[in-house]
């Protein structure tokens, strides 16, 4: 953000120093990257007119100009300007002056006396601009010192602002944050009604949504827009790094800068009818106010005119409906974008404007009213005109609303180490524009509409500390015996899981927390999303509530790159919305998540090659389930992301901790990836749970092993027949393994043929043939009476 010194102490005087000022704002977290000093050791440079101008005899660029400084006798003056004419004002360095390096003494050029310097904005270190002489309007009073007229010396300021702080791209955002910390008061500002003279109105109609909550527009007629800028505005908007381009644009730009809101003009009499904000329309084209030819997908905003799309909202107006010197009616913009709805649209396209640049950190939702007003005033006095009504569109529900958050005395003093007294409190946040109410254990306290950033508590002590001075907060350190937590036997801990997935030949990945809407949408994940109040892009807009999405278009993005044999984990946390609503702070999960793909094991000569499947990937997560001595279920369960036969809940103790499975086909073809991928994604904490280990006495004694083939019915799981299995032998079976899989010749049509071993064992004693059969015979009762199981002949 640039603006100029003096347009700050207008909106907040204050005795301090340039430097002072200076350091002031970077203290507070405005960080000035840089002072450019304008109109300094210009004492001899007045206003002057060229009256007379003809060409040097010796040269064919130079012109021998007489020039009316304000004195008794006109000036010669040589000069090289290409804009050097009759009539034209300009500034004259007179004899004496000193500009930069160079000083003024009475000189002759190719044989003609000289008797000063006519300047180019360059040389007097005004602007950049060396292209000619700086031209002033024609009513500058000549003779008058430059410093007076332009109001020098000032200087342009640029500040270099944080992604939160969307309330000071604009001067008077700035000013509460100076008068904050210097203890000054920032002037009011007078945007009074003004009264409509016309009765001409547009009807506006919002299609958008929660995109586009608020318009106002208002129609002014007979204006003269070739009418010229002001210098007092055309300066501060120079010295704000906006080269002045026509008075209706200079207006819009200098509302801007000064107010924070974006605004646009149209020429009334391109625009066919009503005004709207829609979605755009996929292949929908607009011609931009630069003259290029935008081709749209159904991601941005626009504002249409008779459904014609008229304006990139919240970016840039387009070409047709530009305002010109022969325009006599125009219709003011101003509205509030949501952020999202801006966000990112301007790269698609190429664009970086200063209104995109605003809008899509937060803009004042409040702030259209005042700006639309202040704008009419402001081209009713330079370019006359008759104001019409202001129509506005509202949808309040949409409306971003500031929250009343508790502030307590003892959480300030606890986060900041320090206490700052009750009055100190208050004149900060008062300072800052904040309502604050006094309530038991502190205040109660509302941020005003256009800080976007002020959410909880310790935002409230952050400003605390801030404006009070973090050089005021002592460094000190810490005191006391740290106390030394030790780590549960109850529950694997993290190291160890890492470990563990290793160890399985997995590299762990780490993603971002946020992801792009439209990635979950592909993943049909629409409910509980915690959406970011000030995202960094629009790609990044959304807290995860899964690991899987960032993690296999990680894995996808290593396949496209020839990586055949990918196989990913990564231990994090996901987010979803409170049952509270919005309002409340998002339930945060840790999972562990893993994604596989390609080559089952690494190329190798004692094995045929062959890919990944769900049981590999089961085996990984049975080994790291063993590791906590977890016995997990699964049971085949549709998920709108999963392959429909190729997947499963898992289950421990009858609760749902996570999935694994494959993903579905058109899933990963909208991932652009073209291989199959198998993933798992658990809920970490019941999964790690385990019992307090115990040192137990092996067995002495041996243990006996009986084989069981069965004949049961395909729809019948192993899960559900080992668990009945191992209720019916009791303490004494050790194990039961499936070693076999049987169906074709000899079985009939819907039954498979399941081979297992059980192992039996008792620690005291040697088991007999009589205790063996008689848990087979428990067995085989059990698996018959529960699940129609038979023992295969």
């Amino acid at each position: 953000m640039k603006f100029s010194e003096s347009w700050l102490r207008s909106h907040v005087p204050t005795t301090a120093s340039r430097d002072a000022l200076s350091a002031v704002l970077t203290a507070i977290g405005l960080e000035v990257e840089e002072i450019t000093a304008l109109g300094e050791g210009l004492d001899n440079v007045v206003v002057a007119r060229i009256v007379e101008a003809v060409r040097h005899p010796e040269a064919d660029r130079l012109q021998v100009c007489k020039v009316d400084a304000g004195q008794d006798v006109l000036l010669q003056i040589v000069c090289g300007a290409p804009n050097a004419r009759v009539g034209l004002v300009a500034p004259l360095a007179l004899v004496g002056a000193q500009i930069g390096e160079l000083k003024i003494k009475p000189a002759r050029l190719r044989g003609v006396e000289s008797n000063g310097m006519l300047c180019s904005a360059k040389e007097l270190g005004l602007d950049s601009d060396a292209s000619g002489l700086l031209e002033l309007p024609d009513g500058a009073p000549v003779g008058t010192p430059l410093v007076d007229y332009l109001g020098l010396p000032d200087a342009s300021i640029e500040i270099k602002l944080t992604p939160n702080r969307a309330d000071c791209f604009s001067v008077r955002g700035i000013a509460f944050d100076v008068a904050a910390a210097t203890r000054s008061e920032v002037q009011p500002f007078a945007a009074e009604a003004v009264p409509a003279q016309a009765g001409r109105e547009l009807a506006i109609a919002l299609d958008a949504g929660a995109e586009a909550p608020r318009y106002l527009g208002r129609v002014i007629e007979g204006i003269d827009a070739a009418a010229t800028t002001p210098v007092w505005m055309a300066e501060r908007l120079r010295r704000s790094g906006v080269r002045p381009v026509s008075l209706l644009v200079d207006i819009t730009q200098y509302v801007m800068l000064e107010l924070g809101q974006p605004m646009h003009a149209y020429d009334l009499e391109t625009l066919k009818g009503g005004i709207g904000v829609r979605r755009s329309r996929a292949g929908e084209a607009l011609k931009l106010l630069d003259g290029r030819d935008a081709t749209l997908d159904d991601s941005f905003l626009v504002v249409t005119d008779a459904d014609r799309p008229v304006g990139l909202a919240g970016l840039m107006g387009g070409f047709d409906t530009r305002v010109t010197d022969a325009t006599r009616s125009v219709f003011l913009e101003a509205a509030h974008f949501a952020p999202a709805a801006i966000m990112g649209r301007g790269r698609k396209l190429g664009l970086h404007t200063d209104a995109g640049h605003r809008f899509e950190r937060g803009v004042d939702p409040q702030l259209p009213r005042t700006a639309i007003e202040y704008a009419t005033r402001l081209v009713l006095e330079l370019a006359g005109g008759t104001p019409a009504p202001v129509t506005e569109a509202v949808r309040e529900a949409d409306l971003p609303q500031p929250a009343t958050i508790a502030l307590r005395r003892a959480r300030i003093t606890r986060v900041l180490g320090i206490t700052i007294e009750d009055a100190e409190v208050e004149r900060i946040l008062r300072a800052l524009g904040m309502a604050v109410e006094a309530a038991a254990e502190g205040w109660r306290v509302t941020a005003p509409s256009r800080r976007f950033d002020i959410a909880i508590e310790e935002d409230l002590i952050e400003e605390l500390a801030r404006i009070h001075g973090y050089e005021r907060i002592p460094t000190t350190l810490p005191g006391g015996a740290a106390r030394i937590a030790m780590p549960s036997e109850t529950c694997l801990d993290d190291l160890s899981v890492r470990r563990q997935l290793v160890a399985r030949d997995m590299l762990e990945t780490i993603n971002y927390a946020f992801v792009d809407a439209q990635l979950l949408d592909q993943w049909a994940l629409h409910d509980g999303r915690v959406a970011l109040a000030n995202p960094l892009s629009a790609e990044l807009a959304v807290m995860r509530p899964m690991l899987l999405p960032g993690l296999v278009a990680t894995l996808g993005r290593n396949a496209a790159r020839q990586a055949g044999r990918v196989r990913l984990f990564e231990l994090g946390r996901v987010f979803a919305q409170a049952a509270g609503g919005p309002g409340q702070a998002p339930e945060e999960t840790v999972r562990v998540a893993a994604a596989v793909c390609g080559d089952a094991a690494a190329l190798q000569w004692g094995e045929k090659a062959r890919k990944v499947d769900f049981h590999d990937l089961k085996g990984d997560l049975e080994s790291l389930a063993a590791a906590s001595g977890a016995r997990l279920a699964f049971r085949a369960a549709p998920h709108p992301f999963a392959h429909p036969a190729r997947s499963a809940d898992v289950w421990r103790d009858d609760r749902r901790i996570g999935w694994i499975g494959q993903l579905h086909p058109r899933l990963a073809a909208a991932m652009e990836i073209d291989v199959d991928v198998v993933a798992f994604e658990l809920d970490l904490a019941p999964l790690v749970q385990r019992a307090l280990p115990r040192a137990a006495r092996l067995s002495r004694f041996p243990a006996v092993r009986r084989d069981l083939a069965v004949l049961v019915a395909e729809a019948v799981s192993w899960e559900a027949l080992s668990a009945s299995i191992r209720d019916a032998a009791g303490p004494l079976l050790r194990e039961v393994a499936l070693f076999d899989r049987y169906v074709g010749q000899g079985v009939e049509p819907g039954f498979k043929s399941l081979a297992m071993g059980l192992i039996l064992q008792e620690t005291s004693r040697t088991l007999t043939d009589h205790d063996v059969d008689a848990v087979v015979t428990s067995v085989v009762a059990a698996i018959e009476r529960e699940h129609g199981a038979r023992i295969r002949s």
